[in-house]
């Protein structure tokens, strides 16, 4: 391996990854995924679909799942800063229900690997960020699912700078709360 740092997280699947970066006086060069050195750690599938928004600081989007085709992710920041947060919804899991959160950045070229079964989010942190993720299985519209962002049961601490305006979509205002989601 060698080519990219791997950290297991709290909650068990979740890893956050920093790949090497070869720099000098013309800029930098670094492999932003290579299949074997993340099989290598423990992540070996199909992505099949890239992704790459581009959004406003305030910006808060999620917490998003997938109901009938979920999908793992590895997503990562290529300009900007966000406060990317992942919450376990694997039934059965000792982290049921329990969040992680991770700043990405443009500067720090962390990535995050979210598994199957999670819901995910993420505050825009900078004047704007270009988030950039891949995924196991396609999109499908009728497939979304989500969870309150400010949820109480879940509490996730969101950086949230004193005078930062949010941005939340119509659909994510109203999305259930967790103990709701439990129930259905």
């Amino acid at each position: 391996m060698g080519k990219i740092k791997v950290t297991t997280c709290d909650i068990e699947g979740l890893k956050v990854i920093e790949p090497t970066v070869f720099g000098d006086e013309r800029g930098y060069f670094m492999e932003t995924y290579n299949y074997n050195d993340y099989k290598e750690a423990g992540i070996d599938m199909e992505f099949v679909q890239d992704n790459q928004s581009c959004s406003k600081k305030g910006v808060l989007r999620g917490l998003h799942f997938q109901i009938n085709y979920p999908q793992d992710k590895l997503v990562r920041v290529v300009s900007g800063e966000v406060f990317d947060v992942a919450v376990d919804l694997r039934e059965g899991s000792a982290t049921y229900g329990k969040w992680f959160g991770v700043l990405l950045s443009a500067e720090n070229k962390k990535q995050f690997f979210i598994p199957k079964n999670f819901a995910h989010g993420f505050l825009v942190l900078s004047d704007s960020a270009e988030f950039v993720y891949k995924c196991t299985d396609f999109y499908h519209a009728n497939d979304e699912g989500g969870i309150a962002w400010n949820d109480r049961d879940i509490a996730v601490e969101w950086p949230i700078p004193e005078g930062m305006e949010l941005t939340i979509s119509e659909k994510d205002k109203v999305w259930p709360g967790f103990k709701d989601y439990k129930k259905n």
